[in-house]
């Protein structure tokens, strides 16, 4: 056991990162995933028996949390509509302290389009809930600084008296201890922020802050329901507010592919929300400010900032802090720049970014072990839920879509004579099937998500947005595993990968969610 002297070198933010144990913590992740899929073949040629039983009870654990990812997103799916159907606003209304509260919504932008952006304050503009207490940062890079003033100062112009505030903050370049990114951007915002309530007596328990993609286009009832969330919640201070995550805003534009992996992070998400215990802040969310105040602010060297947001609460609390599901969305953008394979090579370094999250767990290993005032069981879930997400999310569509078939071939010819081997083949097809009821109650809900389908896409379009779905296997293993194999793996060679700003673009203004 660490005494008190190494616990506090271990948590030395200037060194602890550069000690071999962390480097070591780092490999293991990537070092899993590879061991795994190496055995994996292996196996199936000198063992391809043993690896056919691996396999069937491999695909018969994936089917039993196919079943289990269905049940809860029905449940989160039936949230949402009766969510969506409730008058926030009204009940709101009857809270005595809902007026004191103030929200500062985050914009963190870099080379945005002008009409990105315009579309996102329209809709904080047309919200269901008092704009004088809304409180917009925008939040530019001084890398983008010329065409972002400029944006910056026709915003100002047309939304002037639209919001309670409108902020323009420019997070200079180049500052020590910095990569470029969202993370940095936001903590440089977060202290003028700081400053700006500090100056208006604003105390910081009366603030809720809100980070957004700048893309992020509220749902018209989000700060009444939010609002009302956090008044009424045991212990508001020690929670974040995670709504569903939609990518909806240009989805009738996008390659079938996209379309896919940008719906199938959707029910992930939800699915997600309706476990609770399992939640951790992703994109566009919302904090109380007390918190982001008492952790220094997002950390300003990490990609995965989203997430790591929650886990400094989680360990500035000793555990004492806890997401809340909100199930209404914001709706976002899908990657995209017009050309079909460039929307692939986007969206590939998008899901290789947010596999990047990997990051977290020799994060929290460390940190972790020097924590002995939050629950120890509490530490362990974490830490395997960081690990078996990371490792199953880069090796199980691998073996399952592309592995699977091998132990059976090179069993078919060294031992054709075994029953197992003879009925393998068809309990793997029986297995794979019953598992599209998935891929089928995701289809469906997708119908439901989608906004108004536009002129130009024909009625067609509808016929692709069903025959998408059959392309699932194959986005799976190419914009899933791969991806975060490649993350694991870069992490594993000390390859460290910076901040990639998905490029997207609109043909036209993006509907409000509803």
């Amino acid at each position: 056991m660490a005494g008190p002297r190494q616990r506090r070198w271990l948590t030395d933010s200037m060194s602890y990162r550069h000690h071999p144990l962390y480097r070591l913590l780092e490999i293991f992740p990537g070092a899993t995933v590879w061991l795994a899929l190496i055995l994996a073949v292996v196996l199936s040629f000198t063992a391809p028996v043993f690896a056919i039983v691996f396999i069937l009870l491999f695909d018969l654990f994936w089917f039993l949390r196919v079943l289990l990812f269905v049940y809860y997103l029905v449940i989160a799916w039936c949230k949402y509509r009766r969510t969506a159907a409730v008058d926030w606003e009204a009940r709101l209304q009857n809270l005595p302290r809902a007026g004191e509260l103030r929200h500062v919504i985050f914009l963190p932008t870099y080379t945005e389009e002008l009409a990105v952006i315009r579309a996102t304050l329209r809709s904080l503009a047309a919200v269901r809930y008092p704009q004088n207490q809304l409180i917009v940062v925008l939040a530019g890079e001084e890398r983008d600084g010329d065409r972002f003033l400029k944006n910056a100062e026709l915003l100002s112009r047309e939304f002037d008296g639209k919001f309670g505030e409108l902020l323009v903050t420019l997070h200079p370049s180049g500052l020590s201890g910095e990569i470029p990114g969202k993370g940095s951007n936001l903590n440089w915002a977060g202290r003028l922020v700081q400053e700006y309530l500090d100056r208006r007596g604003i105390a910081y328990e009366r603030v809720v802050a809100s980070a957004f993609d700048v893309d992020t286009i509220v749902h018209p009832q989000y700060f009444a329901y939010l609002s009302w969330l956090y008044l009424t919640q045991p212990e508001p201070l020690r929670a974040s507010y995670q709504p569903i995550a939609l990518y909806a805003n240009n989805i009738w534009d996008s390659p079938a592919a996209v379309r896919v992996a940008a719906f199938g992070t959707t029910f992930w998400l939800m699915a997600e929300l309706a476990r609770r215990d399992n939640i951790v802040t992703f994109s566009s969310h919302s904090m109380p400010f007390r918190a982001l105040a008492d952790v220094g602010f997002w950390e300003t060297d990490v990609v995965s900032e989203d997430s790591r947001i929650f886990f400094q609460c989680l360990r500035h609390y000793h555990g004492r802090y806890r997401v809340v599901p909100m199930y209404l969305p914001v709706s976002m953008d899908t990657v995209g720049v017009g050309e079909h394979w460039q929307s692939l090579r986007q969206l590939y370094k998008q899901v290789r970014r947010w596999a990047w999250g990997v990051e977290h767990f020799p994060y929290l290993a460390w940190h972790f072990a020097a924590d002995r005032r939050s629950p120890r069981a509490l530490r362990l879930r974490v830490l395997w839920r960081e690990w078996e997400g990371r490792f199953s999310w880069a090796t199980a569509p691998i073996i399952m879509f592309l592995l699977g078939r091998l132990p059976l071939y090179a069993a078919s010819r060294a031992q054709s004579d075994l029953a197992l081997v003879n009925e393998a083949p068809f309990a793997l097809e029986w297995l794979m099937r019953l598992a599209m009821i998935g891929v089928l109650v995701s289809a469906l809900f997708s119908f439901t998500l989608l906004p108004p389908r536009p002129e130009r896409s024909g009625r067609r379009g509808f016929l692709f947005m069903a025959l998408q779905w059959l392309l699932l296997p194959i986005t799976f293993v190419l914009f899933g595993s791969i991806p975060a194999l490649d993350a694991q793996t870069r992490l594993m060679l000390g390859k460290y990968l910076g901040f990639n700003v998905s490029v997207k673009r609109r043909t036209e203004l993006a509907p409000a969610v509803s």
